[in-house]
């Protein structure tokens, strides 16, 4: 059992504008269950005592008991002697469609099929994979012309790179853990995004470090160019943010940020690296979409002055993977780093992984010098999409806000009132998971936001704007069904 402790203040926070329609102790049982549903009350943690909760939400007694009574009853709260109520999740639920099951619609997938030329890659790798067959397998640095292919592609961006500057991994979620494990200490502080991408948020809570995060809000509406102002960071913030935190790491997207969209415009990324460089810690840029653009055709940042052997600053670790720009079914990403860097990471990698899978960077290694095709037939793909979340998100719900995106893979919609948990489990009946606004913050924050794809076809955002309309209506007025935490679809 967790020894964490709710007071009343903190679930006041949390709860936000709980009050609805419902009789008091319903609508208070309702949105709790929903905050540990989805993980903003850890299970374990200590609920405040029915006194210092009535007296701080200006109710009696009597209706915070009835609250917690019936959350004993669905299960959602164990009173333990000497611990009082504790929050827990029911061994059985209510039953729900499976996820991915026939008739599910998943929009908490933000990836793109597969790219047009994968399946003759993979045919032309599997006759090359006999010429690997004499050896032992196990790949733990990356084939070297992959990685010499991914360290020219860096090189004709503007970042000089050589080979052995590159890591390959599994996927870039192996990439993100295994920075996290292999430079972080338990209790470093590290300043991260929010809203982010949540499993970066579990790599580094996992590897004992303690977030300090900046705000990054979606692009403003208006004419300017990609990266010039209103990029949605805060660069005075985040220099205050270094010198108050001391930090050990940065993780950072600052290229069409998953979830909002935004893009960090060349002057903020100059001051971010100067603050890192100035408390020695080392900045991580993940760069997984950076390479779906949308309008900049032909139009690239400058790269930042990273740090090498021979200029000043913060170090640098880049992340980049095959998944969003070739296909989600390609497990392999990469790292970028300076030498010495690259090869503490090789050392701690056996640690959770004995090699990359040869002939998926096969397939890989034959289809990035095929990138910038492979990049316009992305442009087309994201573009349609935007279009048509914009278009019917105006004709559904014409109270929701869409932020410009210049491309990326998302859309972080404002829907208007902090009901986003509440809107995502009510879609699950109507045929849809979606990620709601809180599954990309770490306290709880969100509750005005959803996450949309902009990746999917037009027939298939017709189903999914059908379904968030009948889920609207049940979200904004009824408490919804509970279910089995660990149903939970990852968000990708």
């Amino acid at each position: 059992m967790s020894d964490a402790q709710l007071t009343a203040r903190s679930l006041e926070l949390l709860l936000g504008a709980w009050r609805t329609s419902a009789a008091g102790y319903q609508a208070l049982a309702d949105r709790i269950r929903l905050l540990v549903l989805d993980g903003r009350i850890p299970i374990g943690t200590r609920l405040p005592a029915e006194r210092d909760l009535a007296g701080r939400l200006e109710l009696s007694r009597t209706t915070v008991a009835a609250a917690y009574r019936q959350l004993r009853e669905a299960g959602f709260v164990d009173s333990v002697r000497g611990s009082g109520s504790v929050a827990r999740l029911p061994g059985r639920t209510l039953p729900l469609p499976a996820i991915g099951g026939e008739g599910m619609l998943d929009f908490t997938k933000a990836c793109l099929p597969a790219a047009s030329p994968l399946a003759a890659a993979a045919r032309a790798a599997a006759e090359e994979l006999p010429c690997f067959l004499s050896e032992p397998g196990y790949d733990p640095v990356g084939l070297p012309h992959l990685r010499a292919e991914i360290a020219e592609r860096y090189t004709r961006r503007g970042l000089p790179t050589t080979p052995d500057q590159i890591l390959v991994t599994v996927g870039a979620q192996q990439a993100i853990a295994l920075i996290a494990r292999t430079f972080l200490q338990r209790g470093d502080r590290v300043v991260i995004e929010v809203p982010t991408y949540p499993h970066a948020i579990e790599a580094i809570r996992l590897a004992g470090a303690r977030l300090v995060p900046i705000t990054v809000s979606a692009p403003e509406e208006g004419p300017h160019r990609l990266g010039e102002q209103n990029d949605g960071w805060d660069a005075d913030a985040i220099e205050q943010t270094f010198r108050r935190a001391n930090p050990a790491l940065a993780y950072l997207i600052p290229d069409f940020h998953n979830p909002t969209g935004a893009t960090m415009s060349p002057e903020t990324r100059e001051r971010v690296l100067a603050a890192a460089a100035g408390h020695g810690a080392i900045v991580v840029a993940d760069e997984t979409t950076a390479e779906l653009d949308i309008d900049r055709v032909g139009e690239y940042l400058p790269m930042p002055r990273y740090a090498d052997a021979t200029s000043p600053g913060a170090p640098i670790i880049m992340i980049g993977s095959a998944s969003k720009t070739l296909w989600g079914g390609l497990r392999i990403g990469w790292i970028r780093a300076e030498r010495s860097h690259i090869q503490r990471l090789i050392g701690a990698k056996p640690a959770t992984d004995l090699g990359t899978p040869i002939i998926e960077q096969l397939v890989v290694a034959r289809m990035l010098p095929q990138l910038d095709e492979i990049v316009e037939e992305r442009r087309e793909q994201l573009r349609l999409g935007r279009e048509t979340v914009h278009r019917l998100v105006a004709e559904r719900f014409p109270d929701w806000s869409v932020p410009v995106q210049h491309g990326g893979l998302t859309a972080w919609v404002g829907i208007g009132a902090p009901v986003s948990s509440a809107l995502a489990l009510a879609a699950r009946s109507h045929g849809l998971l979606i990620a709601a606004g809180p599954r990309f913050g770490i306290d709880g924050a969100f509750e005005r936001f959803v996450r949309i794809p902009m990746t999917y076809t037009p027939e298939e955002y017709e189903r999914a704007f059908t379904a968030l309309a009948g889920a609207w209506a049940v979200a904004a007025n009824e408490p919804v069904p509970y279910f089995d935490q660990a149903a939970l679809p990852s968000v990708v």
